[in-house]
């Protein structure tokens, strides 16, 4: 059942849902999320089964704002209340050391927690709504099954879960992919996943270099969506240069037919396309415009029945680094 996202009474409706333990489709600026009480382990238990998703693989918290923190995390680094003070209502989850009495199915039982503001204003009169009802915080991974493409309209939910979830309309993301995880439980920032918040806005920020996760001795805290393989469309993602793509593209000659093979082809290059029957889309030259559509781009794909989708691998530069790693990840399945 999709509300207007944008009526109070569909708000009400849906934060009496999360109140009473069921689950809500929500929008926030990156992806849809499928969202549960975060405090209730068997209210999130439901996001598990529903996605086919395992309970060990945590996920984010979203907070009506940075009081909501105190809730969940037992202690906030310096540099992190500065990324919170800089980058919050925004796409940016920081992972924090977790109060032991909460959220431990949440944190997929590890002893910290990932936590983000979201800034679309449906998400944030949901999360004050559900708060005055006593819910602090709601764990909302994107509201998909376990490893395929995120959904970045409300549409695309009800059509991963069916018309029995009530899901909130807050029309197409505007962000597109999924937050900027930073892992601030180790002294010091620590890139888990890349986003719209980028490696120099991070640094600049909390006046400490950005490190990678491998970078440390110690392992890092898992996280959502940083598995090799992930954000995956049914058919097969191949990612190459654009020199290559039109090489492959000339391999299959004016006389391909499509047949049991149907290629779909998302590049940034003018290509020469050798025949009619292969789906061509252009990806925007812009990253932040690129990140918007990527999702929607590979689910229209998969609605049309492709087998293989041959992307243009993006730049390798800061701002096409979030778009980079979800195509390389789509790439891995």
């Amino acid at each position: 059942m999709i509300l207007d996202g944008r009526d109070p009474a569909s708000v009400s409706a849906a934060a009496q849902a999360l109140r009473a333990g069921e689950l809500v489709g929500l929008p926030t600026e990156t992806v849809y999320g499928l969202g549960a009480d975060a405090a209730s382990d068997t209210a999130v238990a439901k996001i598990f089964t529903a996605k086919g998703r395992p309970s060990d693989h945590p996920l984010i918290v979203h907070v009506a704002d940075a009081t909501g923190v105190a809730h969940f995390a037992r202690e906030v680094p310096a540099f992190a209340q500065k990324l919170m003070q800089a980058f919050w209502p925004g796409p940016l989850t920081l992972i924090l050391p977790r109060r032991p009495e909460v959220g431990a199915a949440a944190a997929g039982g590890q002893g910290s927690i990932g936590l983000r503001c979201p800034a679309h204003p449906v998400a944030h009169a949901l999360l004050l709504a559900a708060r005055a009802l006593g819910v602090h915080g709601v764990a909302a991974p994107s509201a998909n099954q376990f490893g395929r493409v995120s959904p970045t309209t409300a549409a695309h939910v009800q059509g991963e879960f069916g018309d029995s979830l009530l899901i909130l309309d807050g029309g197409p993301c505007e962000v597109g992919i999924e937050s900027t995880i930073i892992d601030c439980t180790r002294g010091a920032p620590v890139l888990l996943r890349p986003g719209r918040v980028t490696r120099e806005e991070i640094q600049s920020v909390s006046g400490q270099r950005l490190l990678d996760k491998d970078e440390l001795a110690a392992p890092a805290p898992r996280a959502s969506g940083t598995l090799e393989a992930h954000y995956a469309p049914r058919a097969k993602v191949r990612l190459m240069d654009g020199k290559a793509l039109q090489a492959a593209l000339e391999v299959l000659g004016k006389d391909f037919d499509g047949g049991k093979a149907m290629i779909a082809v998302y590049a940034r290059s003018i290509l020469r396309l050798p025949s009619s029957k292969l789906l061509y889309r252009r990806m925007p030259d812009d990253a932040g415009a690129a990140a918007q559509q990527l999702f929607a781009a590979l689910r229209d794909f998969d609605a049309q029945g492709v087998n293989l989708i041959w992307v243009e691998a993006p730049p390798q530069t800061p701002d096409w680094e979030g778009v980079a790693d979800r195509l390389m990840r789509a790439a891995a399945s």
